[in-house]
């Protein structure tokens, strides 16, 4: 059965007519790993997750699998050595969707780093982390620091340190993770919201969900349930009536996209700012992104805005570290505001709060995790399902492996390793020339889905005339009806936001092709006039959130654009 929408009154079925080994509540990375890990063990997983896969937390990061340097400073080594670590399994694991970036760290005089503290720490970080030789840091000179990155502040200037992170999609690579579920066996399904916890025996049984697209209501039954709901775990706790001790502390992160030829960024670079915290700004596909502002939040963290406020502060430091370029409001094509669900801490700031991860366990049964970072998500994963494995051994004399998620591809990694990734991408050039891509779409597309760009070339072969009738371009369709038919999507939002990134990077396009992608999208799925009404209008919401402060159009009606 495809992992598709299409199909949702049978994925529906299934999960109504099982009893799982496993409940997972959350679908963004964290929830997706343990489906996958669970999965992969032999235990009969489910996933259900109350917007679309990643709409949370895990679409709305720095988009960096990287291992932390600033947890240094807070000599938070162990996190250091092990996420550091775990960024090369990523990595291996699914490159298409991983990539690695030379990040460059200007010194200047007063700055958050010194030159000295700087070669020690990128040493330590080089050492705890593992890094490949290839890869490991270099102290650079003011000259070298100006040949890599012209814009930066030469005021001051006193040299850079130079080394690796690794850049992802992760919306992207929520879903991968997520497919990978999919294909060992697990059932996942997004637009599934947990409205009430059901208990037998004083112990969580299972759960009461809503399917958020039909209205209708029905039970999930499972033997464990694992509560990985990010910033909503606390809501099922106290579902659970188990909300003691640690609490979560939102912290929200806002980042800008500006197209290069405002902001013609060469290089990726970590920055300080006028206030002393750091930002980071990144090159991606002909545009620069900068973030992140780290401020506490407590409104609905279903739909977190930049204020006027955040984009303020992220013009300033722009213009600090790169004062030539004199960004001002009107160069910012687009925007995304994001909360970490963080476990809060007395007296801390948002930044000083720690990103560790903890794991707690209710009278009930329920098992939460919360906090952690996108790069150690695959370690968190497997952290809790030994828990659920030892916990299956004691109550039932079950016996289940270790893990081994660390060796294995995600959907569409299987690729021969990071090495053999570009090989593999020039391999799949030609067929998509053939069934009339140009040379370069081709290209994008085999290095976006990897693996997977043999079924991708599948569907538009078949499919091809409905491109020419419903009048998109072919790499446009390629995406479109790849995403419909094998990534579960349900709204133009997922499509144009989870699954191509197109509503941040390249907003134009989506202002172009929008009717065509929901009228296409409307055949597929069959939308009552209503439906359709509801899921234009709140991609127009969503359109408008990315590009205008909260601040300037507060009556604005808060569709639901998560």
């Amino acid at each position: 059965m495809n992992f598709s929408n299409v199909n949702r009154s049978e994925i529906v079925n299934k999960l109504k007519s099982v009893k799982y080994d496993v409940l997972v509540i959350g679908g963004g990375i964290t929830g997706a790993g343990i489906a996958l890990d669970a999965s992969t063990r032999g235990m009969n997983t489910a996933l259900v997750e109350m917007q679309d896969f990643a709409a949370g937390t895990s679409s709305r990061s720095t988009k960096l699998v990287h291992g932390g340097l600033r947890y240094l400073k807070q000599f938070e080594v162990k996190m250091v050595a092990e996420v550091g670590k775990e960024r090369a399994i990523v990595y291996e694991n699914g490159p298409h969707v991983t990539t690695p970036e030379w990040m460059l760290l200007p010194l200047h005089q007063g700055g958050t780093f010194g030159k000295f503290s700087t070669s020690i720490g990128l040493r330590v970080y080089d050492f705890l982390a593992g890094v490949k030789k290839s890869e490991r840091r270099s102290m650079l000179s003011v000259e070298d620091t100006l040949a890599k990155e012209p814009l930066v502040k030469k005021n001051g200037l006193k040299g850079g340190g130079y080394y690796v992170e690794y850049r992802t999609d992760d919306a992207r690579l929520t879903i991968e993770v997520m497919k990978a579920a999919v294909e060992n066996g697990a059932t996942a399904c997004n637009y599934t919201k947990v409205t009430e916890l059901l208990y037998e025996n004083e112990k969580v049984a299972g759960v009461l969900v809503e399917d958020q697209l039909t209205g209708e209501k029905f039970e999930i039954r499972a033997t464990k349930i694992v509560n990985a709901a990010g910033p909503w775990v606390d809501q099922i706790r106290e579902m659970d009536q188990s909300k003691k001790g640690k609490v979560l502390q939102l912290s929200k992160g806002v980042h800008l996209v500006i197209d290069q030829k405002r902001f013609p960024l060469k290089q990726a670079v970590y920055f300080d700012t006028p206030d002393g915290r750091m930002v980071f700004a990144i090159p991606r596909d002909g545009k620069a992104y900068v973030g992140t502002t780290d401020t506490f939040y407590k409104e609905d963290a279903v739909n977190p805005r930049m204020t006027t406020q955040d984009r303020t502060y992220i013009i300033n430091a722009i213009n600090y570290m790169f004062p030539d370029v004199k960004i001002s409001e009107k160069d910012v094509e687009s925007s995304w505001a994001g909360v970490r669900p963080l476990i809060y801490e007395e007296g801390k700031s948002a930044s000083e709060i720690s990103r560790k991860d903890e794991i707690w366990e209710a009278p009930s049964g329920l098992i939460t995790i919360a906090g952690g970072k996108l790069t150690g998500y695959r370690k968190m994963a497997e952290m809790i399902v030994d828990l659920l494995a030892a916990k299956f051994q004691s109550e039932q004399s079950r016996e289940f492996p270790a893990g081994k998620t660390k060796h294995l591809p995600i959907s569409g990694g299987n690729v021969g390793g990071s090495a053999q990734f570009e090989t593999y991408v020039t391999k799949h050039i030609l067929k998509g020339t053939e069934l009339g891509l140009k040379r370069e779409e081709a290209e994008y597309l085999a290095r976006t889905y990897g693996s997977n760009i043999s079924t991708v070339y599948q569907l538009l072969e078949k499919h091809k005339n409905d491109a020419a009738q419903y009048k998109m371009p072919l790499s446009l369709f390629a995406k479109l009806i790849y995403a419909i038919d094998q990534e579960m999507v349900a709204t133009p939002i997922d499509f144009f936001h989870r699954r191509t990134g197109a509503i941040l990077f390249d907003i134009q396009s989506v202002e172009k092709w929008k009717t065509e992608v929901i009228h296409y999208m409307n055949s597929q799925f069959n939308w009552t006039n209503q439906e359709k009404k509801k899921h234009s209008a709140a991609l127009e919401v969503a359109l408008l959130e990315c590009t205008t402060p909260i601040d300037q159009n507060p009556d604005y009606p808060q569709a639901a654009s998560n």
